[in-house]
């Protein structure tokens, strides 16, 4: 009977540790996505006011340099 309670209380406690490491990486990938999100938004507001602010493109802009 001691014995299995021993390994209960080890499990449980290589469990409890467990959790806490995923605790800490769900934790650092919400404060990445929030990162990201806010990142994006940057980048999204640039991109309208790059697209307000700048004039009609000639079609020979879009030609590869190859041609």
């Amino acid at each position: 009977m001691q014995s299995r309670l021993a390994e209960i209380e080890i499990k449980l406690t290589f469990a409890e540790d467990m959790l806490e490491e995923l605790s800490k990486t769900v934790f650092r990938q919400q404060q990445q996505i929030e990162k990201l999100q806010k990142e994006l938004h940057s980048l999204s507001l640039q991109l309208q006011n790059d697209d307000t602010q700048t004039s009609p493109r000639d079609l020979r802009d879009e030609i590869p340099p190859h041609y």
